[in-house]
């Protein structure tokens, strides 16, 4: 090798940090550029390359946005607040505080070993005080527009982390760290309204760059539908629900009710003879989580021995109880149509209920397709379109439904029984009730306590502290909010603390943030779709909304990297030993041979394994690189020689290609031309300055260490990072020559090859040897000839 790339990587490092030549300008002339990456959860495990390939994008287009000239924010975090440390915790007696300060300190060391650009100077941490300080202050906003609330909700308990989970923690009925058994019980909990903003989540998402798989996902969560609420009388009883349908041109053809089971209908409706059955049904489904009753194939329920009346055509139809239908979705009830429905056609068919035919078309039932309704009496004969609205008139003429919009989107379950995270600035009076503490009395800071664990009913740690917890105010005692905030409170507004980082009097300037957000480019990965994505962009509008941001959406463009997978083709983790320790492969191969292998292996939304001879095969690359500007013994070998003309050429296409493939984030094919270039620079034996400072500038933004010393070798001025791009000349990036259509008489009749610069002559000449256009011909010379060189040829004949 040419270059010590542990001495020059050092070397470069230290350099980039004293000049401070990442730091973002807090006001410039030049145009701005906000990349982000999804910050890091600090975690005892220390980061590997799968971590290392997840930075490396944003940090390319950092460096090359620097170059063209930009005034770029390229900062980075840690979301320090979760469960993870709180586990440890418990488990060793060692403060989260201490955990966490020692993990972030790695994850830095080793984010500073690959070289990434970030202005460290920006650095966040959501357990600081003074960062907290402005997540509680943003709770506040929404308390008081009554966008926070408590109430009394079944969650997912967790008995053996005896904490609450929200619905993306849970993963097939256990919890996803851990994998421990999750059940559903009643338990008060804060909430936020994230629901009275479906619309404009919705609506919003078609403003914004972002993959259509994740937008189409946020669309399928916040779930639009229009239709019909509609009221039905229990027969008997003075008691009526409601169910929502988006078929309301279908209620002829309802045969049964299903009702959740934690309904409190149910107690009231259920016949004595079948309260044993309800009663044990109700049990079992509390011991399911939410996502287990989704998910059921098989269907199960209890009859309640009720009835209730159809609304429209008076029948009684029976009342049955089924855990897919969930409570806090919809009316917690559902009209069953078995007959063009198969979820409820199977539910039918296993409890021999009756099953009618509404809609004609198809074979057999049940069928969901379109057709005209019959067996309908007012609807006979009209088109679906035709038949709601029909259906939804007379159902309001008779005010026993209305119209209506539902979303599937659920308000955010916003409080854990932990002690790792945020207070609620919040107290409980006894008369005066819920209030929030004055804005000058934030921080409510974490206080100490004996035990971090929960109690087995789920109170929280912080509940022990009963000085903490005793709050007066105008002389009246009040208690402190002993739940604390979720992971997610810190990371639903931490993009913004990055325009203005060290602001003790606010979150953030309103004009900082004017000038800095949207973040122009976020990178992360999908899993984040329907739960920080959706909750960021919400605080966001909340703050839009009271006047603390100038934009309603905070990200312009979202990419998602793909994972890098181990050796073995599996997902990388600790059990499988597959794990490849960043810090482990830096020092055997370097950041830069790391940084350019990790954008090399492909596409950059694509999983992709770790290949060992893959990386050694980047390694040599960088290292033929290095030969063209410094032999082996250290030699300057670069010259002042002008390069041959096809190299040239080559060298302006390949920066072209490079830098259309940095700005598609085609970083894979970048590197590609890349080598190619390199491969034929060794084959005309050039070693020209002329060809090679072009090469490293482009290959500055995957290898910044290498490419900082040879510039430095060749004489470069300033930092090769922050050297303006090099540009293109048109006219050697063209080809010579151009395939060209030839017709005869405005008619296709073949191709030609030939110079772009050929003569009205040569081409018509080079046509006349095509078959085709000879034959058309029929060996007349030409009466007129149009051409456009490199485009066209037509030829006329009389």
């Amino acid at each position: 090798m040419s270059l010590n790339f542990s001495e020059i990587e050092s070397k470069w490092q230290k350099k980039w940090e004293s000049s401070k030549a990442f730091k973002a300008e807090a006001k410039s002339t030049k145009p701005k550029y906000y990349a982000l990456d999804m910050f890091p959860y600090p975690s005892g495990s220390g980061l590997h390359v799968g971590h290392i390939a997840s930075y490396t994008p944003a940090d390319i287009i950092s460096r090359y946005k620097r170059a063209m000239g930009f005034n770029v924010l390229h900062p980075m975090g840690y979301d320090a607040f979760g469960l993870p440390a709180e586990q440890f915790a418990i488990q060793t007696g060692i403060h989260p505080a201490i955990t966490t300060a020692k993990a972030i300190e790695s994850f830095g060391n080793t984010l500073r070993n690959f070289g990434f650009s970030f202005d460290w100077d920006r650095q966040i941490s959501t357990c600081e005080p003074k960062y907290y300080k402005w997540t509680q202050f943003i709770f506040l906003k929404l308390f008081e527009r009554g966008l926070a609330y408590q109430k009394e909700v079944p969650v997912n308990w967790c008995p053996a982390l005896k904490t609450v989970l929200a619905n993306d923690e849970v993963i097939d009925g256990k919890s996803e760290r851990g994998g421990h058994p999750v059940i559903r019980v009643p338990m008060k909990q804060w909430m936020l309204k994230i629901t009275d903003y479906a619309e404009r989540l919705l609506q919003d998402l078609d403003t914004v760059d972002w993959p259509e798989r994740t937008k189409e996902a946020q669309r399928n969560w916040i779930g639009k539908s229009e239709g019909a609420r509609v009221t039905f009388k229990v027969d008997g009883h003075n008691e009526t629900f409601e169910v929502f349908t988006t078929r309301p041109d279908t209620l002829f053809g309802v045969t049964f009710m299903v009702m959740a089971p934690e309904n409190p209908l149910v107690k009231q409706i259920t016949t004595d003879h079948q309260k044993r059955n309800v009663e044990e049904y109700v049990l079992a489904t509390s011991k399911k989580s939410e996502v287990d009753r989704k998910a059921t194939t098989e269907k199960t329920g209890v009859f309640t021995g009720a009835h209730a009346i159809n609304p429209v055509t008076g029948e009684k139809v029976p009342v049955w109880i089924a855990d897919y239908v969930l409570m806090d979705y919809g009316t917690g009830a559902i009209m069953a149509v078995p007959g063009h429905d198969a979820r409820d056609h199977e539910f039918a068919k296993k409890f021999d209920l009756p099953i009618k035919r509404v809609l004609e078309g198809g074979d057999e039932l049940p069928f969901e397709g379109e057709g005209k309704l019959v067996n309908s009496d007012f609807l006979n004969g009209l088109s679906k379109s035709e038949a709601i609205q029909k259906m939804l008139s007379h159902l309001e003429a008779k005010k026993i439904g209305v119209r209506e919009v539902q979303y599937k989107l659920r308000d955010w379950l916003f409080s854990r029984q932990r002690y790792w995270g945020e207070p609620f600035p919040i107290v409980h009076f006894p008369k005066a009730g819920m209030k929030g503490v004055p804005v000058n009395e934030l921080p409510v800071l974490l206080p100490e306590v004996a035990e971090y664990e929960p109690s087995d009913k789920g109170e929280a740690p912080l509940a022990r502290n009963t000085d903490w917890v005793r709050y007066e105010a105008n002389g009246e005692v009040g208690a402190r909010e002993t739940d604390t905030m979720p992971g997610a409170a810190g990371s639903s507004w931490y993009f913004l603390r990055y325009t203005d980082p060290h602001n003790d009097n606010a979150p953030f300037d309103f004009e900082a943030q004017k000038y800095w957000m949207p973040v122009d480019l976020y990178v992360g990965g999908p899993e984040h779709t329907v739960g920080h994505l959706l909750y960021s962009r919400f605080w966001q509008k909340v703050m839009f909304d009271v006047g603390l941001v100038s934009h309603q959406e905070p990200f312009k463009k979202l990419a998602h990297q793909g994972m890098v997978l181990g050796p073995d083709g599996e997902k990388m983790s600790k059990s499988r030993g597959n794990v490849i320790p960043a810090e482990e492969i830096v020092k055997t191969h370097g950041a830069d041979a790391v940084r350019t292998f990790v954008t090399f292996m492909g596409p950059l939304d694509k999983d992709k394994p770790w290949s060992p001879t893959g990386i050694d095969g980047v390694k040599r690359f960088l290292d033929r690189v290095s030969r063209l500007v410094v032999n082996d013994d250290g030699q300057y070998v670069a010259t002042k020689e002008a390069p041959p003309l096809e190299i040239e050429k080559l060298v302006h296409k390949t920066i072209k290609k490079v830098t259309e493939d940095i700005e598609s984030m085609s970083f894979n094919t970048a590197v590609s031309a890349m080598m190619i270039l390199v491969n034929e620079l060794y084959k005309a034996e050039c070693r020209s300055e002329k060809a090679l400072k072009p090469l490293v500038q482009i290959l500055s933004p995957f290898a910044p260490h290498m490419t900082e010393e040879l510039w430095e070798k060749m004489g470069g001025e300033g930092l090769c990072s922050l050297a303006p791009w090099p540009k293109y000349d048109n006219t050697l990036v063209a080809d010579d020559t151009a395939t060209i259509g030839v017709q005869v008489n405005g008619k296709m009749r073949g191709t030609i090859e030939i110079g772009i610069a050929a003569s009205e002559q040569e081409a018509v000449a080079a046509a006349m040897a095509v078959a085709g256009v000879a034959s058309a011909m029929g060996g007349k010379n030409p009466d007129k000839v149009i051409y456009k060189a490199g485009r066209i040829l037509n030829i006329i004949v009389k």
